[in-house]
């Protein structure tokens, strides 16, 4: 069976093409500046007719959807139905659902009777027990819009504790696992006996851990102050939580751990603090999630920063588990979010 993932952003195509369920990678690539000025690719329909031109024989498509809320808590076979609901998810995800829905639009027309899969970055998390995910607000708001905890990176956080299992040799629903997925978005997610339990990302991917450009959490209150002292208004407070803060705002330099590493060597104050809030802040969270599982078996790094930088990884572990009888295991595995996203699509598939 051929399964084609597609993980379709606001102005490029990811794409992966495996051979299940041998799991054996046919073919990728990626498609960008869709929509750009002086861009052939035009829309997510004409990107995608030039991926279906590099490839063939497609029998199955997963898509990623970044947000499922409580309506999706596993992968479904996309129908009109299911279109409609990710719809309405959209204002929960107004930069991801929208162009993850384009992807599924235009499959549907250039791939017409090729099933499709909807596999959910939120859907990992839907068994966070609801004293983890109801925020301190007045419950109404939960009940009217869904105002909750949900998460994010969800594939990547299943995919590498499955792997964290497989290499240690352990069934995955006996063991006590914390995944950090550190890259330019961060998020930290607690696994127990195979289900998550708590996660750092909420509502939005803004909350929890300092990121590349997003604050992470913050005192609620800071956001109307700042408004009121340099009269913004919704946009601009929004960008600047999102897009001018984290690892950014702290340095003034970069985004990017690998140039911040560079500087700090240099003496850079700046870039050493930026670094030192990023360490501090996931050490934060990996000792509540050992205290609230009542201990760590593994601890698993992913993604760029978690995968590549082997410093920040060793000052994040520094003295991190002295308190324990055992320390955990630390592994540092590679995510394949695509490769997740077809193993679900060809389970779902095969019924």
């Amino acid at each position: 069976m051929k399964v084609l993932v597609i993980n379709s952003g606001s102005s490029s195509i990811k794409y992966k093409l495996f051979d299940m369920p041998k799991e054996h990678l046919v073919s990728k690539g990626l498609i960008e500046q869709i929509g750009e000025k002086g861009s052939r690719i035009r829309s997510h329909y004409t990107g995608l007719e030039a991926i279906l031109r590099r490839i063939n024989h497609v029998t199955v498509v997963g898509h990623r959807v970044v947000h499922g809320a409580e309506r999706f808590q596993r992968p479904v076979l996309i129908n009109e139905s299911v279109i409609q609901k990710i719809k309405q998810c959209c204002p929960l995800a107004p930069l991801h659902n929208p162009a993850n829905l384009a992807g599924i639009l235009a499959c549907k027309k250039l791939l017409p009777g090729i099933k499709q899969v909807a596999v959910f970055d939120t859907a990992f998390h839907q068994t966070l027990p609801d004293y983890a995910y109801i925020y301190g607000l007045p419950y109404k708001y939960y009940k009217r819009f869904g105002i909750r905890k949900y998460g994010f990176h969800g594939t990547s956080h299943e995919y590498v504790a499955h792997e964290a299992s497989r290499i240690l040799k352990k069934p995955f629903n006996k063991l006590k696992i914390i995944t950090c997925h550190l890259g330019n978005g961060c998020s930290i997610t607690a696994i127990d006996k195979g289900l998550s339990i708590d996660t750092s990302m909420g509502l939005t991917p803004l909350e929890g851990l300092i990121m590349g450009t997003r604050s992470g959490d913050i005192d609620p209150a800071l956001v109307t102050f700042i408004m009121r002292k340099e009269k913004l208004n919704i946009a601009q407070i929004d960008n600047i939580l999102n897009k001018s803060s984290g690892l950014m705002g702290i340095s003034g330099i970069s985004n990017d751990m690998r140039v911040l590493e560079s500087r700090a060597k240099m003496q850079d104050k700046r870039a050493k603090l930026a670094i030192d809030i990023f360490i501090y802040r996931i050490k934060k969270y990996i000792g509540a999630y050992t205290t609230i599982m009542s201990g760590c078996d593994v601890l698993v790094f992913t993604a760029g920063i978690g995968e590549h930088q082997k410093r920040v990884r060793e000052k994040i572990c520094q003295g991190l588990f002295s308190h324990l009888k055992k320390e955990p295991k630390v592994l540092v595995i590679p995510t394949d979010e695509e490769l997740m996203i077809a193993r679900q699509a060809y389970k779902l598939i095969r019924g």
